[in-house]
């Protein structure tokens, strides 16, 4: 690296041009990433590497969770939190319980807690409980019309149940992936319009009527469908109740998290799940693909936070109920010997997740000429230092220069890598940062 005084540079930091506050990033603690965690490790392990994954730099700084409300493709087995035999129903949810978390899900979150006790929870249904569903079955079907209402309820309990054992949630979703109904795992077809309506008429008004405050996220699917955040934010019965979009990366383009923020520029936006895995496509490594098109493009296009998928799978991509045969973790726990792999994944969050601190402002930076070359920065609360993170996609070596007011430096990127960079300007315009 060095240190140059030409006022020209190929990426431009501006301060004074502002845009969202960073909330933070981390992974989804899945049914399968806590047993694992539970059974697989003794409590020395699952402690230290815990602390590893969610405590302060230099460690990962993991501060964004997101739990599943029930069971998903990642669970050991279908349940939701109010089961009833074939025929029954359960309206004013006597029947509610959380007792398939006891022993995996609530005792990890609440290590975690012990660990950062500022996480930020979002909570996810993959489906309501049969009896409330056009299909009285946990795979497929709809929500009945008749049962809004006590879905509402149904959520809300959760809140409760799990502020009970020390678990705040941050924000929900009404249903994951609404659009898409599997066939091998719980799921639930949810229209724009019943979103709607159950946002403005059951779930909005009664978590507003709540001490403690809860966010209402929209969506939480693909970039390919848009116009179904925007006909729900359209609503203006139901848009009072929303805080922001939660969006999926397998399929469209990050570009829809940008349309719809122009659309809706007071609503937030997160990025809720997105997965590797080993398939064709990630034969060369999957950690340029995740810094570069889910990382720096999706906070550049005003995500305020970046939640993966599973924290931790097995060897054998699991355990899964259904669904995705070749998911992989941000990182592995091999279920015969306990040893821990720490994928592409994990380094890619960690070049933003450890630098780039909760109340960190993105701020302008010119996107470069040079093909292939990405690149997003920030300012830090607290201190006022900048963080910039680089990637070049090439297969050969890029060099660019970074100017910042009076700080000016170049450095060579070699080929297919990730950099992240630190500097405090406040250090009379001197280099007094490190690349990593």
């Amino acid at each position: 690296m060095s240190v140059r005084g030409e006022s020209s540079a190929d990426v431009v930091i501006e301060v004074d041009k502002r845009y969202q506050e960073i909330t933070g990033f981390g992974a989804a603690m899945t049914d399968s990433s806590a047993w694992l965690l539970q059974n697989k490790l003794n409590a020395q392990q699952r402690g230290a590497l815990l602390q590893e994954l969610y405590g302060p730099p230099p460690n990962l700084n993991f501060n964004m969770m997101r739990l599943t409300i029930g069971a998903s493709d990642f669970s050991l087995k279908l349940y939701t939190l109010d089961d009833l035999p074939f025929g029954q129903s359960d309206p004013q949810l006597e029947h509610f319980n959380v007792t398939p978390n006891l022993s995996d899900v609530i005792p990890t979150v609440r290590e975690v807690l012990s660990i950062n006790p500022e996480l930020l929870v979002i909570a996810s249904s993959w489906t309501a409980p049969a009896w409330m569903k056009t299909s009285q079955n946990l795979i497929g079907g709809e929500l009945l019309e008749q049962y809004e209402s006590a879905f509402a309820d149904y959520l809300v309990k959760y809140l409760d149940v799990y502020r009970g054992y020390g678990i705040p949630i941050f924000a929900l979703t009404l249903q994951n992936e609404p659009s898409y109904v599997p066939i091998t795992y719980p799921g639930m077809e949810m229209s724009a319009a019943t979103r709607a309506r159950v946002v403005a008429q059951y779930l909005g008004p009664k978590l507003a009527r709540r001490k403690s405050k809860t966010r209402i996220l929209e969506w939480d699917h693909n970039w390919s469908q848009p116009e179904q955040p925007l006909s729900v934010l359209g609503d203006p019965d139901a848009a009072r109740y929303i805080d922001g979009v939660a969006w999926h990366c397998y399929e469209g383009s990050q570009y829809a998290q940008g349309r719809v923020h122009k659309a809706f520029p007071r609503k937030d936006t997160y990025i809720t799940e997105c997965s590797g895995g080993d398939w064709a496509s990630s034969v060369n490594g999957e950690l340029l693909w995740f810094a570069r098109n889910l990382l720096v493009t999706g906070t550049r296009q005003w995500a305020r936070g970046v939640v993966y998928w599973n924290l931790a799978l097995d060897e054998n991509h699991g355990p899964h109920f259904g669904g995705c045969a070749a998911c992989k973790g941000v990182i592995t726990i091999d279920s015969r010997t306990g040893d821990v792999t720490r994928n592409d994944e994990y380094y890619a969050l960690a070049h933003f997740s450890k630098f780039v601190l909760p109340g960190a402002v993105r701020v302008e930076s010119t996107a470069t000429d040079k093909e292939r070359l990405d690149n997003v920065a920030f300012q830090d609360a607290s201190d006022g230092s900048i963080v910039l993170v680089m990637v070049n996609s090439n297969t050969e070596e890029r060099h660019v220069s970074v100017a910042e007011n009076k700080t000016r430096f170049e450095y060579t990127m070699p080929p297919e890598s990730v950099a992240t960079f630190v500097w405090n300007p406040s250090q009379a315009g001197a280099w007094m940062g490190r690349a990593y």
